[in-house]
């Protein structure tokens, strides 16, 4: 008997604000602005709510994406699983997409990461879901955006371009109504 595909949900969440650059200081150690721990406490929140929680957590080394879920994670019942992978700093679309199909078992994975890799690679997965919000990640993921995808695969490695669904799409300036 042939076993049925089961739904993998991923979830993609750039870094919240950070904070700008000083002359001589390394991007990687720019921590959150006030508004992105703003944000990122309240995504934390959104993820608890709609129980968006993940099995693994994804997140690139650099400061802000690892304060954005630090952040975040304050309002989950149960730490999930975490991984600091240096390859997610600055990746390009393809080399986060590479990691996700390691992801092995997990039901739903979140990856904390950075633009431009994160936003080109949903628009690389995603092959159908809600139109208006199609239109407004076409333009743009921002900062303390979140993008929820879901593919119907039986494991990560077989996840390829343009067979998830966009599921949500929340940007900062929604949250609060999101999270209501």
């Amino acid at each position: 008997m042939k076993q049925a595909a089961a739904v993998r949900r991923l979830l993609l969440l750039r870094h919240g604000k950070a904070l700008r650059s000083e002359p001589g200081a390394r991007d990687f150690d720019r921590g959150l602005a006030a508004r992105g721990v703003t944000d990122s406490e309240k995504l934390g929140a959104f993820l608890t709510r709609h129980r968006l929680l993940p099995d693994r957590v994804l997140v690139s080394p650099a400061v802000r994406t690892r304060d954005t879920w630090a952040y975040a994670a304050r309002a989950c019942p149960a730490a999930p699983a975490t991984v600091f992978d240096p390859r997610l700093y600055d990746a390009k679309a393809e080399t986060i997409f590479d990691i996700i199909r390691e992801a092995g078992d997990a039901g739903a994975v979140l990856v904390v990461g950075h633009n431009p890799g994160l936003h080109e690679l949903a628009l690389l997965l995603i092959a159908s879901g809600d139109v208006e919000n199609r239109e407004r990640l076409q333009e743009h993921l921002p900062t303390a955006g979140l993008v929820v995808v879901d593919f119907v695969v039986k494991s990560w490695s077989k996840v390829h371009p343009q067979s998830g669904r966009l599921e949500q799409f929340i940007e900062p300036r929604t949250l609060d109504e999101a999270v209501d």
